[in-house]
């Protein structure tokens, strides 16, 4: 029984040295995976600055949904070309549709935000505040999925591209990532599927209803615009003559 008391003894006394032995592995753990994720968002971020984008996390994520719902293979059609190698009316055209304070803000148009907030809590339907910026970082490092933890990533993403990037290099990735259709992303590969032209040559119209799928690619198809595509088309056109004026 001396033995018994002993033992629990020490194993009692011992318990608090164990538990901070583990709460320090943790910590040590936790600590070496966020210096990895800064090491590695920092370095690919400054690389992007000058490299094309190889794939995103939206193209390996629509492979993803091929396995998960046992569809037949299909191939990504993605090629990048240069902003040089791109119609002006492209830039116009989705800064006018998705972000018109973008050579304003630093990444986050706090405005816009606020107004999504104001719309989503009194029920109506679900608006986004996201700039070009954080589009950039979501299509780029991350995936559709949502939550605050993704979020807070993607604000740490957008920071960075900020920083490293020009505007016109935001652009010029966001062109070339952006989805326009099922498998098919940037607005070379678009040009020529949609209008069997390359992106250099897209005249207004055609960089405007391309603009105008932005919202639901899948759903809504420059070949085939429904109704509200052409509505937003004309509206998109509309704002792209205010923005050169």
């Amino acid at each position: 029984m001396l033995v018994q008391s002993d033992l629990a003894a020490h194993v009692t006394q011992s318990n608090p040295a164990t538990k901070r032995s583990l709460w320090n592995r943790l910590w040590r753990w936790v600590f070496s995976l966020l210096t990895y994720f800064l090491l590695f968002s920092i370095g690919t971020v400054a690389a992007l600055r000058w490299l094309p984008a190889p794939t995103s996390s939206f193209m390996l994520y629509r492979h993803y949904q091929d396995l998960h719902d046992n569809r037949t293979f299909q191939p990504i059609r993605y090629d990048w070309v240069s902003y040089e190698n791109m119609s002006h009316h492209a830039s116009r055209a989705v800064v006018a549709s998705e972000d018109q304070h973008f050579f304003q803000h630093s990444g986050f148009d706090v405005e816009a935000i606020q107004k999504a907030i104001v719309a989503n809590s009194k029920g109506k339907k679900i608006r986004g505040g996201s700039t070009i910026s954080q589009q950039v970082a979501k299509n780029l490092f991350l995936t559709p999925s949502r939550s605050y933890i993704r979020k807070g990533v993607e604000a740490w993403f957008t920071f960075l591209i900020e920083q490293f990037w020009t505007k016109q290099r935001i652009l010029e990735v966001y062109l070339n990532i952006a989805e326009f259709g099922d498998h098919l992303f940037g607005i070379d590969s678009a040009s020529y599927h949609y209008f069997g032209v390359s992106a250099k040559k897209l005249t207004p119209s055609q960089a405007a209803l391309l603009a105008a799928t932005l919202p639901n690619p899948i759903i809504y198809h420059a070949n085939k615009p429904s109704g509200y595509v052409i509505k937003r088309q004309r509206w998109i056109l509309r704002q792209m003559k205010n923005l050169a004026g």
